[in-house]
């Protein structure tokens, strides 16, 4: 039976996924040779090979199982591993993400991405394809991804919360919403926009009670690039290397002198391009690609809701961060701390990242017509 699922298994995918980590361990190196974190990408390396079993079983696993009541499992520990941050977390860069056991520490906001896509299934799939309501079904879904996006920008963590935002969005999205409700939700995002614009013209003194200083710091670099302070410096900075990095690539003046921070995991797309050029970026990104066509085909070729509504969960927390993430070093978004998935330096994303593709390969394997979620 086994032998007959690694058959069916998507190769193509696991290609271009062992690609991504390739050219992510180059550049981890790339940002770390000759520094005090010298050696981290075999680290890189190390995580990535013993992710592999946790991915595979994964993925021989009925996907199924996974959208039953473990889903309800899942999301309230993953919850329950935010509240903790909250009381016990680890302060590291001004931050309350991590949870730190030993030498271990680990960021139960990645797990609770997957975990909010499990629930959001489980309350999706119940409609059987039909139009969601307003109030039995939008609200409750609109619920599951309010309580830990709250939880994570509190911590604070603007970047991951906007993750949280983009995949509510996909899954509403493919779980059949009325046009109408669509047009109401534009009409409120619309108007939120306008709205702060307006309070940040204003200086309103709410402003200082929804967002932090740094986070508002950001903000206002992005609006006036010229404004200076800390954020200006970086992304004007990250700019420059793009810049620098012509076709192929130069000596990695502005890495090797420290001009841009967290090379080697929110920044690394700008170590990519400054050492290796805009040739290897285009490679990257038509990878990324690649990655998103094969699991759109698995989307069309499932022969249930709960897969299509998994796996476009899945595309949606990757295809955002990509664009949030290198969006925000070319100058079209505000700067904030987000990894670039399968590609930044950092175990708890690359555990969280693979396991999703163990899930989309999981759908791709068990794509058996009518069969029923397990209890």
């Amino acid at each position: 039976m086994i032998l007959r699922k690694l058959s069916r298994m998507d190769y193509p995918l696991l290609v271009v996924l062992c690609a991504l980590v390739a050219i992510g361990t180059a550049a981890v190196y790339t940002a770390t040779v000759d520094t005090k974190l010298d050696g981290l990408h075999y680290s890189n390396l190390k995580m990535f090979a013993a992710f592999c079993l946790p991915m595979l079983i994964v993925a021989c696993m009925d996907y199924r199982v996974l959208t039953g009541k473990l889903a309800f499992i899942s999301y309230g520990i993953g919850l329950l591993l935010l509240v903790a941050v909250k009381v016990q977390g680890e302060v590291i860069n001004g931050a309350v993400r991590w949870i730190v056991i030993k030498d271990f520490q680990f960021q139960p906001s990645e797990f609770v991405k997957l975990s909010t896509i499990l629930m959001a299934t489980y309350l999706l799939q119940r409609r059987g394809g039909e139009k969601l309501r307003l109030l039995r079904d939008v609200l409750p879904i609109g619920l599951v991804f309010l309580i830990p996006t709250y939880l994570i920008y509190d911590q604070p963590d603007l970047g991951t919360a906007l993750v949280f935002v983009g995949m509510f969005a996909g899954m509403i999205w493919i779980g059949n919403l009325k046009t109408i409700h669509l047009l109401v939700s534009g009409a409120i995002l619309t108007g939120t926009i306008w709205l702060g614009y307006w309070m940040l013209q204003t200086e309103h003194a709410l402003l200082k009670v929804v967002i932090k200083p740094h986070q508002m710091d950001r903000i206002l670099t992005f609006l006036n690039p010229g404004s200076g302070g800390d954020t200006g410096w970086h992304v004007a900075n990250a700019l420059r290397a793009i810049a620098v990095g012509g076709s192929f690539g130069d000596d990695g003046y502005y890495l090797k002198n420290g001009f841009i921070p967290y090379a080697y995991s929110d920044s690394i797309y700008v170590a990519i391009a400054e050492n290796y050029g805009f040739v290897a970026s285009a490679i990257m990104l038509l990878l990324f690609y690649f990655m998103v066509y094969r699991m759109v085909l698995t989307v069309l070729e499932s022969r249930d809701l709960a897969g299509s509504y998994l796996v476009v969960g899945l595309i949606s927390m990757i295809v955002f961060q990509v664009f949030v993430n290198i969006g925000m070093h070319i100058g079209l978004l505000p700067l904030t701390g987000l990894s670039l998935p399968f590609i930044s330096y950092g175990g708890s994303s690359l555990f969280v990242n693979m396991i999703a593709v163990g899930i989309v390969l999981s759908v791709g394997i068990h794509r058996s017509k009518g069969a029923e979620a397990p209890n």
